[in-house]
């Protein structure tokens, strides 16, 4: 093969290459990427606390036998009102602690803790829940909180969803205007959720009880309630331009 055959060769090459390259190039749709927010919010539909039940002995099968009857109590009460409940926390450990006489760490027994995460519709079934058992040996109730439930956030979250990419389509729309374009369709999306899903209206509620029974008689259902939970979608969608 001559140098002229393979100088031909290589031009019909690079003629093939240019041209499959522009074809590409033209085949290749114009994109326009933009994002799309949607802020909304949703009630708090259930409140919660958690019972714990924290017990020490120097051994270790009295300690889990006491902190399980216990715990076995708690919840054949608890199955007799309209509550969820869930166990959050079980764990036997060795107990120590510092002896500033010595200078050194005592063994205490062993510790078990029990912990149930209840919750209910009404804020006047878990404060019946506190009442029977704050205050009880080895019982400890903490952690009230307000949320709102994922049957109740799921629709909202669909919803909210569907205007935020409503938001990212009229942006594409705005900004393909301005070279006498208009978005077409979707090729692309992705998306990401956020908020506040619980807040604790007081650190303390059986002492905001009593501070409220010092001036009425009788402590009022509801006096308790929580802001609605804020939702936000945010949609990172990609538009064909046509």
């Amino acid at each position: 093969m001559n140098n002229k055959t393979i100088g031909i060769i290589a031009c019909a090459l690079c003629v093939l290459v240019l041209g499959w390259g522009a074809v590409n190039r033209l085949a290749e749709p114009r994109t326009i990427s933009v994002n799309g927010e949607c802020l909304t919010s949703a009630p708090k539909d259930r409140t919660a606390i958690t019972i714990r039940v924290s017990v020490t002995d120097k051994s270790a099968a009295k300690s889990m036998k006491a902190a399980s009857s216990k715990i076995a109590e708690i919840n054949k009460y608890l199955k007799t009102l309209d509550v969820q409940v869930q166990t959050s926390e079980f764990n036997s450990y060795e107990k120590n602690e510092w002896n500033p006489t010595t200078h050194k760490s005592d063994f205490v027994g062993i510790e078990t803790n029990i912990a149930l995460d209840v919750s209910a519709a009404s804020i006047d079934t878990i404060e019946t829940v506190l009442t029977q058992f704050a205050g009880q040996p080895d019982v400890f109730v903490t952690n009230l909180r307000m949320f709102t439930s994922s049957e109740t956030m799921k629709p909202i979250l669909e919803s909210c969803l569907g205007t935020a990419v409503e938001n990212a389509r009229a942006r594409a729309d705005a900004l393909a205007a301005g070279v006498g374009r208009r978005a077409g369709k979707m090729l692309a999306a992705s998306y990401g959720t956020g908020g506040s899903y619980d807040v604790r209206p007081t650190a303390n509620f059986r002492m905001a009880k009593m501070e409220m029974a010092a001036v009425a008689d009788s402590y009022a259902g509801g006096a308790i309630t929580g802001k609605d939970t804020e939702v936000s979608v945010t949609v990172s969608a990609i538009f064909e331009i046509k």
